[in-house]
């Protein structure tokens, strides 16, 4: 099963109201997904330039005294602040590396969830809606945000397990289906050195679309290529930092919607997840189509429906 939303505001006055238009679009898709949820902020840059958000299954215990330790560690400026059971460090981003080798010495619990200089990911074991309101999502503002509630099929029900995963500095996936393929191209993307946590098969589609890019390809190109390379069924709904992709395998046997209007685009694996937005009555509707690849970006860079026309 398993449900997938996603929010790409193009008008900013709506950017405060980003985490509570989520937090209703993930709550709808409970039923789709009752093991565990995560969401995806792109927020704000920061003075610090860089987050890295953590998880622990002791907060207390692991983040007392982390954000002095980290300082002496690192020698630098870090800032931390607790949500439940993540943190999230801010840092400069020359500061990132130092710290997640630090993290592992001083607190191998500690477990990272993302990093980059926007991306924010919160996820949990639980109904999608306690995992909201422990994490206080819908007081959170941005300019983009995906977001997942998971029925476990194929691994084990853990934090580390759900989704959103993020494989790449603000780079991270959602996924609806399965792939057949994943574990050859886990020691495939390993060998060409990518840290890949898991056995979940959508960590290795984030690996794998964050390896195209970092050889070169952009998000649009890197979607592309996962229809030639990715066996089995699949619908992604990828962040970046600048925006989100949506691709759906040639079968397309996942559910999938879309809508668009001047204020936003916005996704979800039913459209019952949309019918609470603004305008959403005026909006254009439409199912995405089989290997088609669509996106969106906030840098001026052309979508994938202007290319085509």
């Amino acid at each position: 099963m398993c449900g997938i939303v996603g929010l790409f505001l193009k008008d900013k006055s709506l950017e405060p109201e980003l985490g509570n238009m989520l937090t209703d679009m993930l709550v709808t898709m409970t039923d789709r997904g009752p093991d565990s949820a995560g969401i995806a902020i792109y927020g704000s840059e920061t003075k610090s330039n860089a987050k890295l958000t953590v998880q622990s299954d002791n907060p207390d215990q692991d983040f007392d005294k982390l954000e002095n330790e980290l300082r002496k560690l690192v020698k630098g400026k870090v800032s931390m602040r607790v949500k439940d059971t993540h943190a999230v460090l801010e840092m400069q981003a020359d500061q990132l590396a130092q710290a997640r080798a630090a993290l592992k010495e001083i607190r191998p619990s500690v477990r990272v969830m993302s990093r980059g200089e926007t991306l924010e990911i919160y996820k949990e074991v639980g109904l999608p809606k306690n995992v909201a309101e422990r994490f206080d999502v819908r007081s959170m503002g941005g300019t983009h945000g995906i977001g997942h509630t998971r029925m476990a099929t194929e691994s084990a029900v853990t934090t580390m397990g759900a989704h959103p995963f993020n494989t790449g500095s603000d780079q991270c996936l959602v996924h609806n289906g399965s792939l057949s393929n994943h574990n050859s191209l886990r020691r495939t993307l390993r060998r060409e050195g990518m840290h890949i946590e898991t056995e979940n098969d959508t960590e290795v589609g984030a690996a794998y679309l964050t390896w195209q890019m970092q050889n070169g390809a952009t998000l649009g190109e890197a979607l592309e290529s996962s229809l030639d390379d990715l066996d089995g069924f699949f619908t992604f709904l990828v962040g970046t930092k600048d925006g989100f992709g949506v691709v759906r395998d040639p079968i397309a046997c996942k559910p999938a919607v879309m809508a668009e209007t001047d204020q936003y685009v916005a996704f979800g694996s039913e459209y019952r997840a949309l019918v609470n937005l603004p305008g959403i009555e005026d909006a254009r509707v439409w199912e995405p189509e089989p290997a088609t690849v669509y996106f969106w970006s906030h840098n001026g860079a052309p979508t994938a429906q202007e290319k085509a026309a």
